[in-house]
């Protein structure tokens, strides 16, 4: 629990109290004397580094951002989770990550109780309790809180946000997406029914128009009801994408290069205070230098390229700014925001999966796990122009992924600061006591417990008949309330393997996995001292022995008090799978012109192996269109009938292929694509009909990974589109002249490549059973 000081609550008690019109106690006293609750609006921000907001010293534009600053609470010892489901289920539970059951981002299934991927029964939601307590509940944006394998139409929605406390729900369950062309909308417990995208449409806005409209439609119907709204936004993880007019507003702004960024980035912190005048930038020796390119010494190629993609990342920070401030505008012309809570912050510390290069191939270097073979292209060259718009999946070079996180070292799922130290703004115009700056200590687990004593509401007790897990998070109001209040005194940290916990003014900290001889809390450890060094720059470990012993073994003890163990020193969180999942690669038959096959599913059918596509079709003279396409620009494939030919397309993560076949004649036609696997992540695909091959594409690199990231959609292409010149030509390609009789994937033998392991989940479950 968050510590106070009880000089701070007094203080905060006796603001309350000349704010509130009775002298009854303040929790929850205020609902009673305000006569309305507080609303409340949650934003969270994937991947957004420390210094990416105007308030914590970023060149971007933020206005909107900024006057939530300027009137509210800016928290500059903020931490969270290394990665972003971990910060998810611990904001939406008050529990610490593990504990809430994410050890992990929530595409493993171990078997491990703090690598669940599942938010534990007996742990209500933020939102659950709010319900309970009179609010409307809202989310909108990203979920992953939900095993992949229940993401499918046919899978249990008990981890789906509206069984886990919300009224209403637009977004996307899956971890990412295309601002452009979305992979998979959920509306509710559906998926949305699209079968194209208008030009010009943008998520981002999408996301905004639908939180506003929800707000809307309770006040047509309900003036008084407080709501609470999730924002859960999809920027600014990659693929990085932004609107033309924005990109063009950061034309030539990044010309410099990341150390001169860097270096005036810090500049704005110590003068703003957000960072201690004291603190020291660490220099390349600690500091990823080795991973990032000297600016001076590249070319002007690159530079342009690597600019590029730094103006298309501002471009959507300032996109969520914008979305920011259209919110606000709505309170406003309904007078509710004075009284709404916001709260804004990023869910881990800046990525730097996007490589020294960055990448305009996403998928060809995310979602893999091992080596990948001699000669792989990460980076499939394209214009740079269309880096942030719908032609191409990008990710920002390190470089810049070490601007993001300025001051400190490292990135995204370390356990240095760089990872977990991430921007909070709490705003509230109506709140009994001042904003300023407060540099506490507070964890993501303390927001749900904090929002609650806000809104005066009590936590559930018990959920679905079991008494409620006691949360790990305290409230913070009290720090709200006094800048000399206490802030949380201690937290562990862990993310595959690497640990940390911070103890008062220290920090001990180690980068990699114990072995297995060494014990859990053994290994090598870094010590730092935060209060002299917040950035990590001078290890005291050899000065500190004894600190530091003490400190493994506190770690130790409350890694086993929070389901952290077993440590992840082999791999094997990323290949032990449940036997349970495999149904989903039995042959399947799809049904035409429907919503995509979710893109685990899609998966499940394709991803390291061999497959072939059976297919029974009728075409008349006028026959044209898709048959089956699975992908999008990222990577994917595609067969239509294009001038009354076989067209056999696949893009190879940007790089395209195609191959035609002779002309059909009218009739029925059996039609085969055999997709078979080659050496080192290669296939060959070849289509086959009525028993003769007619087109081939051999030699290209496997999809894998998150790709093809598009489900598979028969009859049409759905939204981002495998073959952008098809696209151009005929929007979706509906299929037309014919008919499709039957489209059946039949999956082949695993890769090698394929180092899964399936444990007898289901015989275990079943022998319990019986």
């Amino acid at each position: 629990m968050a510590d106070r000081t009880a000089r701070g609550y007094e203080a905060f008690e006796g603001r309350v109290a000349e704010f509130t019109s009775d002298s009854a106690p303040w929790w929850p006293a205020p609902r009673r004397a305000r006569k309305k609750a507080p609303n409340i609006i949650v934003m969270l921000i994937d991947d957004l580094g420390f210094s990416d907001l105007g308030p914590f010293g970023s060149e971007i534009e933020t206005p909107h951002i900024d006057a939530l600053a300027d009137d509210g609470w800016v928290f500059t010892n903020y931490r969270t989770a290394p990665m972003c489901s971990p910060a998810r289920a611990a904001l939406l539970t008050g529990l610490n990550p593990h504990r809430a059951g994410f050890g992990f981002v929530a595409h493993i299934d171990p078997g491990y109780p703090g690598f669940s991927c599942e938010l534990p029964a007996d742990a209500p939601t933020l939102a659950e309790s709010l319900r309970a307590g009179g609010y409307a509940t809202f989310m909108v944006g990203k979920w992953h809180l939900t095993l992949e394998s229940r993401l499918h139409d046919g899978a249990d929605r008990a981890s789906w946000p509206l069984q886990r406390g919300f009224d209403r729900y637009f977004g996307s369950m899956d971890g990412f997406t295309s601002l452009h062309h979305p992979h998979r909308l959920v509306q509710d417990n559906s998926v949305v029914g699209i079968r194209e995208f208008p030009d010009g449409f943008f998520l981002t806005d999408e996301l905004t128009d639908r939180a506003i409209g929800m707000i809307d439609d309770l006040r047509v119907n309900d003036q008084e009801k407080p709501f609470f709204l999730y924002y859960a936004h999809t920027s600014v993880h990659g693929p990085i994408q932004a609107k033309d007019a924005d990109i063009e507003k950061y034309r030539g702004r990044y010309e410099a290069g990341w150390s001169a960024l860097r270096e005036e980035r810090f500049a704005r912190q110590r003068e703003r205070g957000i960072v201690p005048s004291h603190a020291r930038l660490p220099e390349d020796a600690i500091a990823d230098g080795d991973r990032i390119p000297s600016w001076d010494a590249l070319g002007e190629d690159e530079r342009r390229l690597f600019a590029r993609h730094m103006e298309v990342y501002a471009a959507a920070v300032d996109e969520i700014d914008q979305s920011v401030g259209r919110l606000l505008e709505r309170l406003e012309r309904s007078g509710e925001r004075d009284n709404t809570i916001v709260i804004l912050a990023s869910d881990n510390g800046g990525t730097a999966e996007g490589g020294p290069s960055g990448t305009r191939s996403y998928f060809a270097q995310f979602g893999t796990h091992g080596g990948m073979p001699e000669g792989w292209v990460t980076d499939v060259p394209r214009d740079v122009e269309e880096i942030g718009g719908p032609r191409l999946f990008g990710q920002y070079p390190t470089g810049w992924a070490r601007v993001s996180n300025t001051p400190f070292r490292s990135f995204k799922s370390t356990t240095y600061e760089g990872g977990v130290h991430a921007p909070l703004i709490i705003s509230w115009p109506d709140a009994p006591m001042e904003g300023g700056l407060r540099d506490q200590f507070v964890f993501v687990s303390d927001l749900a417990p904090t929002l609650l004593d806000l809104a005066g509401v009590t936590p559930l007790s018990e959920r679905g008949g079991r008494t409620a897990q006691d949360m790990d998070g305290g409230s913070i109001a009290g720090v709200l309330a006094d800048p000399d209040a206490d802030g949380r005194e201690a937290q562990y940290f862990e993310c595959v393997g690497r640990r940390a916990l911070v103890e008062g003014e220290w920090k001990a900290l180690s980068a990699t996995a114990p072995r297995k001889a060494e014990g859990a809390e053994g290994g090598e450890w870094e010590l730092y001292h935060l209060s002299a060094d917040p950035t990590e720059t001078v290890d005291l470990s050899a000065e500190h022995p004894e600190r530091v012993a003490r400190m493994a073994e506190r770690w130790h003890a409350e890694a086993w008090r929070n389901t952290v163990f077993p440590l992840d020193d082999d791999g094997s969180l990323f290949r032990l799978r449940p036997d349970t999942e495999e149904p989903l690669s039995a042959p399947m038959t799809l049904v035409p012109f429907r919503p995509p096959l979710e893109r685990f599913r899609s998966a499940k059918l394709t991803v390291l192996r061999s497959f072939t596509i059976e297919i029974e079709i009728e075409t008349r003279a006028e026959a044209a269109g898709v048959i089956v396409a699975h992908g999008d620009q990222g990577g994917g494939y595609l067969l239509a009938v294009d001038d009354r030919r076989p067209l056999l397309v696949y893009n190879a993560y940007g790089a395209m292929h195609r191959a035609r076949g002779e002309r059909l004649g009218e009739g029925a036609h059996r039609v085969l694509v055999r997709v078979e696997e080659r050496p080192h992540l290669r296939w060959r695909l070849g289509v086959d009909v009525d028993g003769v091959e007619v087109a081939v594409v051999d030699d290209v690199p496997m999809l894998l990974g998150m790709a093809p990231f598009t489900g598979i959609s028969v009859g049409y292409d759905y939204g981002g589109p495998v073959d952008w010149e098809l696209h151009e030509a005929h929007r979706t390609y509906p299929f037309g002249g014919g008919e499709l009789r039957s489209v059946r994937y039949v999956p082949g033998q695993r890769s090698s490549y394929d180092g899964t392991v399936l444990r007898a989940v289901g015989e275990a479950v079943q022998a319990i059973a019986d």
